[in-house]
């Protein structure tokens, strides 16, 4: 199953931050995410819906979870969202 992203803006912002604090761990964060969307693309059934049909999987190894929807061949990536941010934020995404 194919992905879209939308506002990868605030996904590179937050990997560029990571690259500032420490060398490669941008690449990490980004690695992380795309696992996430990669196995969210191949079972999108197995994730839980979260809010309005949107669906979550959480990153292992940054406070992040990624917020999707399921479409007929592919996932619209509507959020890659830090843990401690307001839930609203993305939700009106949704």
């Amino acid at each position: 199953m194919k992905h879209l992203f939308c506002r990868r803006t605030e996904f590179l912002e937050a990997a560029r931050w990571y690259e500032s604090q420490r060398r490669n761990l941008g690449h990490e964060f980004i690695a992380e995410i795309d696992r996430c969307v990669a196995l969210a693309a191949a079972q999108p059934q197995v994730y839980a819906s979260v809010y309005k049909g949107v669906r979550c999987i959480t990153a292992e190894r940054f406070p992040y979870s990624v917020y999707f929807r399921v479409e007929v061949r592919r996932i619209v990536v509507l959020a890659v969202f830090h843990g401690s941010r307001d839930p609203s934020n993305w939700q009106s995404r949704a």
